[in-house]
């Protein structure tokens, strides 16, 4: 049995493509999208015509229901080689504004819906800010369910918990590339690998947390480096690969066990801890490198998003 399907007896494994055309041989059960992914694909040729296609049939509607509409074309493509959910994502312009990602989310489902997407095979991709979880809560309220994405630090992760998101997405390379790069010469990648690795360490914690206190918030580690990040996380309720990352798990034959379990997290000393507003603006402030990554990540799904609109407008 290669390493792909070994992970897959354990945890959900999912594609971070917008390149539905790579899906069908890794055989995963979800996808998700964002917009750096959506820019990349329509870059390559035989994605091109899709982008046309939007304009051509909407190219009198404003610029972000454009942008919208590319989504879930795109959406649209990746239900029918999968058999899961796709994630599509809030523009991340509205990171710090809870009442538009509320509306804006509640489009992208109608739009959806009109492509014959059903809810039950969406979540919606919003940044996990203060805000960004304020609206994921209402959201849920009414059955919308969301991913919290660009989630770096412990405190983004209790707050999505108690709002009662449906799953998360804690960057495990990002955190890496932070550690690594604020260590500089001292870093020994080595010594720093598996279970020591600084984003292996921050998805196991939060893992453990939900697990012990019954938190129903599904955990889905994200942005990886390397299949050792991925093989320490095994076990995790899911884990979104790259296509170049899932070929490399496919190709090895070597043995691979469950890192994470939920029954062995529930015998855990692991105290219950709560934040409002301000204590979680505070817990994000201290932690330098979830406040750094996140506004890191935000400015760079922004940059990708105002790229997507240049060429919609250039189409």
């Amino acid at each position: 049995m290669n390493q792909l399907d070994a992970l897959k007896s354990f945890t959900t494994v999912v594609a971070d493509t917008g390149d539905f055309k790579q899906l069908a041989q890794f055989k995963p059960q979800d996808a998700t999208t964002n917009p750096s992914l959506i820019l990349k694909a329509v870059q390559k040729p035989e994605y091109a015509p899709l982008l046309k296609e939007v304009v051509a049939a909407h190219a009198s509607k404003p610029l972000d229901e454009q942008l919208d509409r590319l989504v879930v074309r795109f959406g649209r493509e990746i239900v029918q080689v999968i058999p899961g959910r796709v994630s599509m994502e809030v523009d991340a312009r509205l990171s710090f504004d809870t009442a538009a990602n509320v509306a804006r989310a509640k489009r992208l489902i109608a739009l959806a819906a009109a492509e014959g997407i059903p809810q039950q095979r969406i979540l919606i991709k919003l940044a996990s800010t203060w805000e960004g979880i304020q609206a994921a809560a209402e959201l849920e309220k009414e059955g919308i369910h969301c991913n919290l994405t660009l989630l770096f630090g412990f405190c983004q992760a209790v707050a999505c918990g108690a709002a009662k998101v449906q799953l998360i997405s804690p960057f495990v390379g990002r955190i890496y590339d932070w550690y690594k790069k604020a260590k500089g010469a001292d870093w020994d990648e080595a010594a720093m690998a598996g279970a020591n690795d600084p984003g292996v360490k921050s998805v196991t914690q939060i893992f453990n947390y939900y697990k012990r206190h019954g938190i129903a918030t599904e955990v889905m580690g994200a942005s990886f480096r390397n299949v050792g990040q991925i093989t320490a996380l095994a076990g995790c309720d899911l884990l979104t690969i790259s296509p170049e990352l899932l070929a490399q798990l496919a190709a090895s034959e070597a043995p691979l066990a469950a890192a994470l379990k939920a029954d062995a997290a529930q015998a855990m000393d692991i105290p219950a801890v709560s934040y409002n507003e301000a204590a979680f603006r505070f817990a994000l402030n201290q932690d330098a490198m979830a406040t750094e990554k996140l506004a890191e990540g935000i400015r760079g799904f922004v940059t990708d998003a105002l790229k997507l609109d240049q060429l919609l407008l250039a189409a």
